[in-house]
């Protein structure tokens, strides 16, 4: 009996060992993070992103000199690994990829960052999610025939395999097939009104979110009447004009052959005219097919659906690729360099950052992920928050200083979830991890309140949000599990001082200045063993509920 105790006492004790270990090497290294492939013999791609990114640096400069405007000092690069991932990826780097991020050559490190989140899934399932919002809302739309999940699994594919841009909105717009089997076609059942017995996409819905997404235009205010506000410019870019009831219906109409059947979304085979009575008309009349703007773009080919989709995706459709790369900008900096981001004015003027990477854009066959690279080398996305000079409007419409916006609610919800874990979180995990990451930032998001489709517009922070993150349960709960980050960090760190580096990196991507470790480091040294558990929690509460934490700066 004494041999059969002394053994279990050596077997608990291996694992409490095995336990330090394992943690100790954890803090210091964690898990291996693979080399990005994109960056292996790709000298001569990364040369040509670097010299896009020096002319946006050199157009910025010119700006601010023009303006006599002061900028910021640039910040190191953990703050920009934060920034870009919060952007791209929704969420902030773990400790592993910190880890493997400061063993990187120091001028290699962002470019490496960027590419290593450009192959990560949490990346194309993120700005999925984003596009998303633009093509088909966030509402769950009509019941059976709509199936939002399966749509942002789809485009999340495309995105992380970096197919083209155009070919992606081309078949969007083209699409044939059941919305299960066919996902792209998610984009037209969303718009069908199932009271009505037509059962048909709308053709006036989907002009809207064509416009919108698309073009980065809002002509969906000419549904009911002209613009008698000269706040549309349609036309020519030459020669631009007021838009016209017209000009709306007249898009509405490359729609009007698009039903909904057993077989899924379709295009008859009998023309359906688009007919609807304008206002300043006594009865219906049939509108035509007509692209409002470029129509030598629009080459008449194919079926209506096909056509529009050429000519939305031509490439000397400027506002298209305009569209992309603001929407892009925006989702990276939390606003765009037009702002609305759907009301870019098609006469201009642009900004000139906007013209060289929309040329950027175009000439390289429209690459979401080089045009990524392309920003993420920019010192724009460099440039400190916090200044020492009271910031204009005119700073921030010349991004003279990196915007402070708050972060999204999904974005601090990843983020409480990935600074409460030592691993990176990503579809690597093990499926309980996730599937537990998914059910609380689900929760979290509905009772913090989602910010919808108009999604950049800047809210304050209310009361509800505030006692959220204070005493929420999803902080609560990813604080006091015992088999997350502050219990491991508690009872198994080699030393305080380690623990105290590794919360802030956690929490906050970067190592504590010499005041806050020598004030974090007493408090920890002055409480018993046995109780030092709940001050590390007070610690990391504490820092998830700083404005440091809470806003992208």
């Amino acid at each position: 009996m004494r041999s059969l105790t002394i053994t279990k006492d050596l077997f608990f004790l291996s694992l409490v060992l095995g336990g330090i270990a394992a943690l100790t090497f954890a803090l210091l290294r964690v898990e291996k993070i693979a080399a990005p492939r994109s960056l292996k013999n790709n000298e001569l791609a990364l040369t040509g992103v670097v010299g896009v990114a020096e002319a946006i640096d050199s157009a910025f400069a010119e700006d601010w000199a023009s303006r006599h405007l002061v900028h910021a000092d640039q910040v190191d690069n953990l703050l920009v690994a934060r920034r870009i991932s919060l952007g791209i990826a929704g969420t902030i780097p773990s400790l592993a990829e910190i880890r493997e991020f400061e063993s990187q050559p120091e001028a290699d490190q962002v470019s490496w960052w960027v590419a290593r989140l450009l192959e990560d899934r949490r990346t194309s399932n993120y700005l999925a999610e984003r596009f998303t919002r633009a093509l088909v809302g966030v509402e769950d739309g009509p019941f059976l025939i709509f199936r939002r999940r399966r749509f942002v699994s789809w485009l999340s594919n495309q995105l992380y395999l970096n197919r083209p841009y155009d070919e992606l909105v081309s078949e969007i717009l083209t699409e044939e097939g059941l919305w299960t089997d066919t996902p792209a076609v998610n984009f037209y059942t969303r718009t069908i009104i199932q009271e009505e017995e037509s059962n048909k996409p709308d053709p006036v819905l989907l002009a809207g979110r064509t416009s919108r997404a698309f073009l980065g235009m809002r002509i969906d205010c000419l549904q009911c009447h002209d613009d008698f506000l000269d706040s549309v410019e349609l036309g020519e870019p030459s020669d631009l004009r007021s838009g016209t009831q017209l000009d709306f219906h007249s898009l509405a109409a490359f729609f009007s052959d698009v039903e909904s059947s057993l077989l899924g979304i379709r295009d008859v085979e009998e023309h359906q005219p688009y007919q609807y009575q304008l206002l300043d008309e006594n009865k219906v009349s049939v509108v035509v097919p007509t692209v409002p703007f470029l129509e030598e773009l629009d080459g008449k080919e194919g079926n209506q659906r096909r056509r529009l989709a050429n000519w939305v995706t031509h490439k000397d459709n400027r506002p298209f690729a305009r569209a992309a790369v603001n929407r892009i900008w925006a989702i990276m900096f939390g606003r765009g360099l037009v702002n609305p981001i759907d009301e870019i004015p098609l006469g201009g003027p642009f900004p000139e950052v906007l013209e060289i990477l929309t040329d950027d854009f175009i000439s390289h066959g429209f690459d979401l992920h080089r045009l990524i690279r392309v920003i993420g080398a920019t010192n724009a996305l460099r440039l400190n928050s916090a200044v020492g000079f009271a910031i204009t409007q005119s700073h921030e419409d010349s991004v003279a200083v990196f915007p402070t916006i708050r972060l999204r609610p999904e974005q601090v919800a990843g983020a409480i979830g990935q600074s409460t874990s030592l691993t990176t979180i990503n579809s690597s995990s093990h499926i309980m991890t996730r599937l537990m990451k998914f059910g609380q930032q689900i929760e979290f998001v509905s009772r913090f309140g989602d910010p919808g489709e108009d999604e950049f517009r800047d809210r304050g922070e209310t009361v509800t949000q505030r006692l959220l993150m204070l005493n929420g349960e999803m902080v609560g709960e990813r604080l006091e599990n015992i088999l997350n980050a502050p219990s491991h960090l508690a009872s198994l760190s080699p030393d305080v001082d380690t623990a105290v580096d590794v919360i802030y990196l956690t929490t906050l991507t970067r190592h504590p200045n010499a005041e806050e470790l020598d004030k974090a480091v007493n408090g920890l040294n002055e409480t018993a063993l046995d109780q030092r558990g709940e001050e590390v929690i007070d610690l990391y509460w504490s820092l998830m509920n700083s404005a440091e934490f809470r806003w992208n700066h």
